[in-house]
């Protein structure tokens, strides 16, 4: 079992930065493979990046390429997402999750554990 509790979220201007956190419970984090998500209202959630048990593999949705980084602290248990260039469009719910393969997904539906979310609005 794994529990997941996201913090970092918050308001900020069109061009800001945030820097997402996502604190893992559990002694077998560093297998996991792991993804950030976001929700807007009235949309379906999306794939915004992952990353593999050990960080050498890591993917991102297109509109976020060049902007997002996500990382890994395997002895913190911990997962991050960096979020730059902030766009009003991008105002959701961030979800990080887990996945008990040593390889990400960009399928939500793969994913076995998640958090509550945290809240990202960019202001225009």
């Amino acid at each position: 079992q794994v529990q997941l509790v996201e913090s970092g979220g918050g308001l900020v201007q069109t061009g800001g930065s945030l820097r997402l956190s996502c604190a893992a419970s559990g002694r077998t984090f560093s297998s996991y493979a792991m993804g950030w998500f976001r929700q807007a209202p009235g949309k379906e959630r999306e794939f915004v990046a992952t990353i593999n048990w050990s960080g050498s593999s890591i993917d991102y949705a297109d509109p976020v390429k060049g902007r997002f980084t996500i990382s890994r602290d395997n002895a913190k248990n911990t997962i991050y997402l960096q979020m730059n260039s902030l766009k009003p469009e991008e105002t959701a719910v961030y979800y990080c999750a887990a996945r008990a393969r040593t390889y990400g997904s960009l399928v939500a539906q793969v994913y076995d554990y998640w958090g509550q979310g945290t809240q990202v609005t960019v202001s225009s």
